[in-house]
């Protein structure tokens, strides 16, 4: 009997464990004939990922092979989801960061954060899915005190310790000579460097290079160009790609620095698996918020499988103002002025389109590093036929920013862009007519200042 209760108890704690599923993997990152390979169980695995950890049917059907989390919260869930699917799992431990708040100067909480993560991989090593640890993401940015590399690399030698079988790895917000510097001298404890960039992606093998970074690295965010470093409009509102420029964004940095680059580049997260307000609602989700696909992943299925899907998503050719292909980025209106806005879509699998269009000022909660950011409220009573290729856009009477968007679905996928404006009043203080800045009539006169 007694030994009867021992089995019993041994099989309880490896449920307990998440060792239902089958067993953890042996991985391991190593030189192969001059290239970098991440092995799991001997066998080499190139990381297609996917950064986040919601639409896994989606992530399967595409062709990744695994997804990223930042943090622990609902780590269980998700760990057992991706096995369910038979995805790996970059688990992120969210180390605090001096931004928000954290000291790195204060060594009772540095302890007990480092305790913390001991008891999560305690909880979480030996489950099946996992594919490595995520320890810190871009802790670095907006600092001043160095002292959060040794914390972050104490927590990767507990988690060395603790766990041989899988790999640790640090995330930082792009990277610079004097990142590469502590990723060389201070996180001895690191196996994989990963790097969050988006348009300057293309010198991220020459900073490395530079920096006598030999190791392995992953890109683990990639996407369209970010909005701080996006061209301008004259009052500072950055111009944001459309689903079309991002599509082929997303395949030609994906072929040239990411799979091109796979000697030391072991692979990457594509940035993000969901959607997000961050600038605004649509810059880097490849999904809307309706949950609906968008063109980038019909680009990231050809990424990772090499064929695109069978339904593709239709495309913005392009938007037409006041019948003007080429509008001026500085587009300005001044209050109560009437705009026609046609955009030009192709559906290569000959479905029918619907259009929306909406109105929204300019978002004023701006943060830094994905801080969560609130959508403004849609401006109403302003667009006739928004439900049409063409609309009537009336400019609001309040002098300020704005942003027009139109969404082109296929019943499935979506196309998407927007347009920032600028509305300026007609009376100055005074009572006076304002100079009109920009009228549809001069269009192609409108000279960019």
């Amino acid at each position: 009997m007694e030994k009867q209760i021992i089995l019993l108890f041994l099989a309880f704690m490896s449920l307990m464990n998440g060792n239902y599923f089958g067993q953890t993997s042996k991985v391991t990152v190593q030189k192969i004939n001059d290239q970098w390979e991440l092995l799991v169980d001997g066998k080499p695995f190139y990381i297609k990922g996917a950064g986040g950890e919601t639409h896994l049917d989606k992530v399967v059907e595409s062709g990744a092979n695994t997804i990223r989390t930042w943090g622990l919260e609902n780590a269980q869930e998700v760990l057992d989801a991706a096995q369910a699917k038979g995805l790996k799992v970059m688990l992120g431990m969210w180390v605090q960061h001096e931004r928000h708040g954290f000291d790195y100067n204060d060594e009772e909480k540095i302890k007990n954060q480092l305790n913390n993560f001991r008891v999560a991989v305690e909880k979480y090593k030996n489950h099946p899915a996992l594919l490595l640890w995520g320890v810190g993401n871009e802790y670095e940015l907006d600092y001043s005190n160095t002292k959060v590399w040794s914390a972050v690399n104490d927590i990767a030698k507990m988690v060395k310790e603790l766990d041989p079988n899988h790999p640790t790895s640090t995330v930082t917000a792009g990277t610079s000579p004097s990142k590469v510097k502590f990723i060389n001298e201070t996180m001895t404890a690191i196996d994989i460097y990963g790097i969050n960039t988006y348009g300057d992606i293309e010198n991220v093998k020459k900073v490395l290079k530079d920096g006598n970074f030999n190791g392995p690295y992953m890109i683990t965010e990639w996407g369209p160009n970010g909005h701080w470093e996006s061209p301008k409009t004259r009052w500072g509102s950055s111009i944001e790609q459309t689903s079309t420029e991002k599509a082929l964004t997303y395949k030609t940095r994906y072929q040239d620095y990411i799979w091109g680059e796979r000697k030391q580049c072991i692979g990457s997260f594509a940035f993000l698996w969901g959607q997000k307000q961050e600038y605004t609602s649509t810059w880097y989700g490849v999904f809307d918020e309706e949950g609906r696909p968008t063109e980038a992943i019909d680009a990231l299925e050809y990424d990772w499988s090499g064929k695109y899907p069978v339904n593709r998503s239709p495309s913005i050719d392009s938007v037409l103002v006041e019948g003007v292909r080429n509008y001026p980025r500085n587009l300005i209106l001044t209050s109560g002025q009437s705009m026609l806005c046609q955009v030009f879509s192709i559906d290569l699998n000959k479905d029918k389109l619907s259009y929306t269009w909406e109105l929204y000022p300019e978002s004023t909660d701006l943060k830094t590093g994905g801080d969560r950011e609130d959508k403004p409220t849609a401006i109403s009573g302003k667009l006739k036929n928004r439900n049409q290729a063409t609309v009537k856009v009336k400019a609001p009477n309040t002098e300020g920013r704005y942003r027009l968007f139109v969404t082109v679905s296929d019943g499935e996928k979506i196309a998407y862009m927007n347009i920032p404006f600028y509305v300026q009043e007609n009376l100055d203080a005074d009572g006076n007519s304002k100079k009109i800045i920009f009228t549809p009539q001069d269009l192609k006169s409108f000279e960019e200042k």
